[in-house]
């Protein structure tokens, strides 16, 4: 059984014990074998979430004035410049972890202490923008490029996982600051272009 697969029956199990259905249920009776076998997740669609967050970041940064670039919600937080750069620094390292070589002019390689120091690099508004849009336009050349090779095992840290499982992790990994994103562009009375 594959680990989407697997994941689901586990949830079905759960929502079975949860909701008090009878015990005459059975995942292969109650559903079709064709749902059972098919890919809950096709990589297209993630790849195509890729290219929505690229939009919406890039006219968040665009949207952002420059004096807001310097604002954070308190100290020792990241201002909106550093989150900026964080995540294009992620667009760019996430792929050398598979083997995909980073632009040069990044300065990254699978070596966590170049993330960081691109993180650090000082940039104005225009360079941020730039910055930003070829990571994402990095990120998904890069997607495409392993979509034959999902399932292959690499070393994640100290843990084994999957090309596909990394980048399911760089996906919900732009989530969580596109939230912190229109967070503090709403904070600094700046309406994200795509919502009310």
């Amino acid at each position: 059984m594959n680990k989407p697969t697997l994941l689901l029956a586990i949830m079905v199990i759960l929502l079975v014990a949860l909701s008090g259905l009878d015990a005459s249920f059975s995942f292969e009776k109650d559903f079709p074998v064709d749902f059972i076998e098919s890919d809950v997740l096709a990589f297209e669609d993630l790849v195509g979430t890729v290219e929505i967050l690229h939009e919406k970041f890039g006219s968040l940064v665009v949207a952002m004035p420059e004096d807001a670039y310097l604002w954070r919600p308190m100290d020792g937080v990241r201002s909106v410049s550093e989150v900026y750069r964080h995540i294009a620094a992620d667009n760019f390292f996430v792929p050398t972890l598979m083997g995909i070589a980073a632009p040069p002019e990044t300065g990254i390689n699978e070596d966590a202490s170049t993330f960081r120091a691109f993180q650090e690099r000082e940039l104005d508004r225009d360079e941020v923008i730039e910055t930003v849009d070829a990571s994402f336009e990095f990120l998904s050349r890069a997607m495409q490029a392993t979509a034959r090779d999902l399932n292959r095992q690499i070393t994640l840290g100290t843990s084994e996982t999957t090309v596909g499982d990394v980048w399911i992790r760089a996906v919900v990994h732009l989530h969580e600051h596109l939230g912190q994103s229109i967070a503090y562009a709403r904070t600094n009375e700046v309406v994200p272009p795509w919502s009310n």
